[in-house]
C-alpha cells in the first residue's frame, strides 16, 4: 500500500529515495529501512504492484549454477537475503525443487559444459545425467540418448509478487515511505548540496538516491549527464493448463533450462497460478519501455509448444495466460551496480539488472543500502562498474545468453 502524500505532512526532505520500486527497488527500501528507518522514501512510476516492466509475476528461478565466477561469489548470498525476508515476515518465498540443465549434444551441449566447469570450479555439488537417469528421476521427460542434463538440488523458485510486496510492508513498517504513481522527471544539484528529485508531485531532496528504475533508467539519470546503453526487450512467458498439474507440483518438478542455438528456454513447476510455466530468455524484440505493446507472441508460443510436445508432453495443455513483460539488458548482459560519480554525482547510485537480477533482488537492495550508508558494500561487485568495455565502447557488439558467446538474437 503506497502512501500520499497527506501522509508526509508536508515533508519534503529524507536521507535517502529509492526510485523505482520493483524488485530491486523494493529491496532496496526494505534494507535501508533497517539502517534507516522513517528517513527513507521510495517513489515508483507506476502503482505499486503494476505490470508494467521486468518485476511482476509469480515465480522467477533462483539458482546456485551461473557460467560467471563473478555472480557465484553472489548467489549463495541470494538465498541469505530472501532467508531474511522469510524470518522477519513469517512467509516464504523460496522453493527448492532443484534445477536442471538440459541440452542435446552437439547443439547446447558446449553451453551445458560451461555450466558444469563453472560449478565444478566453485565447488557447487551438482550430478550428471543421461538421458534415463533424466527419466527415472523425473518421468515427465521423454528424451532419446541425445539428451545430457545436470542436476543441482539447491535451486528453484522465489515468488516475484511476494518478495516486492513483503519488501515494501516491512519497511512501511520502519516508517519508511513509498509515494506511488510519481515518475521522477528530474535530478539535479540543490544549492545546499543535496540532491533535488523533481516530480509531477513535488520536489523532494536527500543525502543519497538509488535509481532502481529498470527500462526508465535513462529517464532519470540524463538530466545529470549520464546515460546507460541499454537494450529493452518485450519478452513473454507463458502458463498451461496441464491436466497433468499433479506431476508439476513444486515436490515432483524442478526448475529447468534448456540450452539450444539461440536463447534459452526456461520452465518452472506450478506456483501462484495453477499452470506451468515456460518462457524464452531474451528472445523477445528491442522496444522501449514507453512504446512497447502487450501483445503476446505467437511464433515464441510456437517453439516453447514444439520443444515441450519433443520433450515434455504433459507439460503441456490450454493457455491459462501469456504475460508480456520487459528485460533491461546492458550490451554484455551483467549488472551495473555503481555509482554517478563520472558526472560529479557520486550521491546517485545506480543499478540496472540486465533481465536476470530478480533471484538477486533483495541481495541487490543490501548491497545498494550499504552503498548509500557506508559508501561502500562488503560484497564483491568489481565486475559490475560502469567503467567495463561493454559500457564504454559504443561498438560493443551485444551479448545476451550467458556462456555463449554469440549474441542469441538478429533484432539489433
Amino acid at each position: 500500500m503506497a502512501n500520499n502524500l497527506d501522509e508526509l505532512n508536508g515533508r519534503r526532505h529524507f536521507d535517502y529515495i529509492v526510485i523505482g520500486c520493483g524488485g530491486v527497488g523494493s529491496g532496496a527500501l526494505y534494507w535501508l529501512s533497517r539502517r534507516a528507518g522513517e528517513n527513507v522514501l521510495g517513489l515508483e512510476k507506476f502503482r505499486l504492484g503494476h505490470v508494467n516492466g521486468g518485476s511482476q509475476d509469480v515465480s522467477r528461478i533462483i539458482r546456485l549454477a551461473y557460467p560467471s565466477n563473478d555472480y557465484f561469489k553472489l548467489t549463495p548470498d541470494t538465498f541469505t537475503a530472501w532467508a531474511e525476508v522469510e524470518r522477519e515476515s513469517g512467509y516464504q518465498l523460496v522453493y527448492k525443487p532443484g534445477s536442471l540443465n538440459i541440452a542435446e549434444k552437439g547443439v547446447g551441449g558446449a553451453r551445458l559444459e560451461f555450466y558444469a566447469r563453472s560449478m565444478t570450479e566453485m565447488g557447487v555439488p551438482y550430478e550428471r545425467l543421461d538421458n534415463k537417469q533424466l527419466m527415472a528421476r523425473f518421468p515427465q521427460f521423454t528424451v532419446g540418448p541425445e539428451y545430457l542434463a545436470l542436476f543441482q538440488k539447491d535451486a528453484g523458485l522465489v515468488d516475484a509478487a511476494a518478495g516486492n510486496s513483503l519488501h515494501v510492508q516491512l519497511a512501511q513498517g520502519r516508517g519508511a515511505k513509498v509515494i506511488d504513481n510519481c515518475p521522477v522527471n528530474r535530478l539535479s544539484r540543490a544549492s545546499s548540496g543535496l540532491i533535488e528529485v523533481s516530480t509531477p508531485k513535488g520536489i523532494f531532496t536527500c543525502k543519497k538516491v538509488v535509481v532502481t528504475a529498470g527500462a526508465w533508467i535513462n529517464h532519470v539519470i540524463s538530466s545529470i549527464g549520464c546515460h546507460v546503453p541499454v537494450y529493452v526487450s518485450e519478452e513473454n512467458v507463458t502458463f498451461f493448463g496441464s491436466p497433468h498439474v499433479k506431476e508439476f507440483t513444486r515436490d515432483k518438478f524442478p526448475v529447468f533450462i534448456y540450452h539450444q542455438n539461440g536463447p534459452d528456454i526456461y520452465g518452472l513447476p506450478v506456483h501462484g497460478i495453477t499452470g506451468t510455466k515456460i518462457g524464452i530468455d531474451a528472445g523477445g524484440p528491442i522496444t522501449t519501455g514507453d512504446t512497447r505493446t502487450w501483445t503476446p507472441d505467437p511464433v515464441r508460443l510456437k517453439k516453447i509448444t514444439e520443444l515441450c510436445q519433443k520433450i515434455l508432453p504433459k507439460f503441456l495443455g490450454p493457455v491459462i495466460e501469456t504475460k508480456v513483460c520487459l528485460y533491461t539488458m546492458t550490451p554484455d548482459r551483467h549488472f551495473l551496480i555503481d555509482t554517478a560519480e563520472k558526472a560529479g554525482f557520486s550521491d546517485v547510485i545506480v543499478c540496472c539488472g540486465a533481465g536476470h537480477a530478480y533471484k538477486f533482488a533483495s541481495l541487490l537492495g543490501k548491497i545498494l543500502s550499504e552503498m548509500a550508508v557506508d559508501g561502500k558494500t562488503q560484497y564483491d561487485i568489481s565486475a559490475f562498474r560502469w567503467d567495463r568495455e561493454a559500457l564504454t565502447n559504443p561498438n560493443f557488439k551485444p551479448l545476451f545468453t550467458h556462456g555463449n558467446e554469440e549474441s542469441p538474437t538478429s533484432k539489433l
